[in-house]
């Protein structure tokens, strides 16, 4: 049976990156039937919220949802994240982005780790405050419920892919309760799992680590605020932004996304690089159990990043969003 997968292809260059990325898809004949739906920056300018109820539930009728960048506006008085809105209402709680250093892109070569993070709580709770005129508070949850579930994620994926150890990345001195809570439970989660290495590590001593010896870490998992900083890190010694995928999953339904952002500048030229949305799209095949088709997509990405004159500007190329689709095509 096919899967019904819904499309947002977003703003900024999300709607060519799309494009690009549905005319692979469309060329490898899956079993994928897509629906698209809008949200972001134009729907709120025009019906006053960024993603319509009834869209909304369109997407919980599906199989998954494909999802390219949208532009998040700063300062009060604007629009929630929609990316947020989204793991909330979908409970989409584990944030997985996987890292691996791309032949001639990467500043470190050998990288292979991937950042599991909560996604649903933390810092990103949505709890501010303006309690007076010049101060603000902004209120940090942690639960031991959504602990566990990300903390389980992190160990499950060690266990089936064969992964050597677990870092639990966390500021547990300075914040005593809050990271106190994530490493007890995360102490009591890896007794679980007697066959994967457990070490804790402090968020500074992590983020030193993505660029100074990256190659030591394997699965990290974190809280939401630390996962979303260090995620970028991780992105930008391994290759870029513009290249970095995640998943986005929970009990019942699934998100795949480009990790960089709208890139307004670049609209419309016909050099925006799909490979983020690409690569978010080989994690939903394998979601979907297309594991064969998700490592031919994969190896026909990492050949054309590897062609100068085919690849995209950005990624310190010769060619354009046009000519990087040929070659991923070729390679199929």
């Amino acid at each position: 049976m096919n899967k019904r997968v819904v499309i947002i292809p977003g703003d900024g260059i999300g709607p060519e990156i799309f494009a690009a990325t549905l005319k692979v898809l469309s060329f490898m004949n899956l079993p994928i039937n897509f629906v698209k739906v809008e949200g972001g920056k134009k729907v709120w300018e025009k019906f006053g919220k960024p993603l319509l109820k009834e869209d909304l539930e369109i997407i919980r009728g599906c199989d998954a949802l494909l999802k390219g960048p949208i532009e998040t506006p700063v300062g009060s008085g604007t629009y929630e994240s929609v990316n947020v809105t989204l793991r909330k209402e979908l409970d989409l709680y584990a944030n997985v982005r996987p890292f691996k250093s791309v032949f001639e892109l990467a500043l470190i070569p050998n990288v292979d780790m991937v950042i599991v993070r909560e996604n649903t709580e933390g810092m990103y709770s949505g709890l501010e405050y303006r309690l007076a005129e010049d101060v603000a508070i902004g209120i940090r949850v942690i639960t031991k419920r959504k602990s566990e579930r990300i903390l389980r994620v992190a160990f499950e994926y060690a266990l089936k892919r064969e992964r050597r150890k677990v870092t639990i990345v966390h500021k547990g001195n300075i914040l005593k309760e809050t990271c106190g809570l994530f490493i007890e439970t995360a102490r009591k989660m890896a007794q679980n799992y007697p066959s994967v290495k457990y070490e804790e590590m402090h968020v500074d001593s992590a983020a030193y680590k993505i660029v100074n010896s990256p190659q030591d870490l394997d699965v990290v998992v974190t809280t939401n605020l630390f996962g979303d900083i260090l995620s970028d890190e991780a992105a930008g010694v391994t290759g870029g932004l513009g290249i970095a995928a995640s998943a986005n999953v929970g009990e019942k339904h699934a998100m795949f996304e480009a990790v960089h952002g709208t890139a307004p500048d670049i609209a419309g030229k016909g050099i925006a690089n799909p490979t983020g949305l690409l690569r978010a799209s080989a994690m939903m095949l394998e979601y979907f159990g297309l594991k064969n088709e998700a490592e031919k997509l994969n190896i026909a990405i990492i050949e054309a990043l590897k062609n100068k004159e085919a690849r995209t500007p950005d990624v310190g190329g010769l060619g354009n969003t046009e000519t990087f689709v040929k070659e991923i095509l070729k390679n199929l």
